[in-house]
């Protein structure tokens, strides 16, 4: 086998590796690339919560909103016995175990899930 055919079949492997979304040691590229994905959020403030320096943050998309919920109450500092309602397009409250991932494949505007943030309940 010459030099210029090896070359071919070597290619011609790595093209079918890649149509198969597998890398070089067969494992799937696509499990590598869901593993390690992060999603924006937005988070406004609604009534009478306190407003967050920073709004937009990038989450793993694997993160339950629960988790959210928890990270907000620390960075705004309120007491553990103290509530946090959140609302996704400022009509529903998800669930605590819910995938960010699930709601923001189906509520993403531009991009970015927004969600709302609010002591008190709002809406819903």
């Amino acid at each position: 086998m010459s030099q210029v055919e090896e070359n071919s079949d070597i290619k011609e492997v790595q093209n079918t590796l890649q149509l198969m979304n597998l890398n070089t040691e067969g494992e799937s590229t696509n499990l590598l690339k869901t593993e390690k994905q992060k999603v924006d959020i937005l988070l406004k403030p609604t009534g009478n919560a306190p407003i967050m320096k920073k709004k937009k943050w990038t989450v793993d998309s694997d993160k339950p909103i629960g988790w959210i919920i928890e990270f907000i109450k620390k960075y705004l500092k309120l007491e553990v016995n103290e509530k946090l309602f959140l609302y996704v397009n400022q009509s529903f409250a998800p669930s605590p175990d819910q995938i960010v991932r699930n709601l923001y494949d189906c509520y993403n505007s531009e991009g970015t899930l927004v969600l709302h943030y609010c002591n008190t309940q709002a809406w819903g």
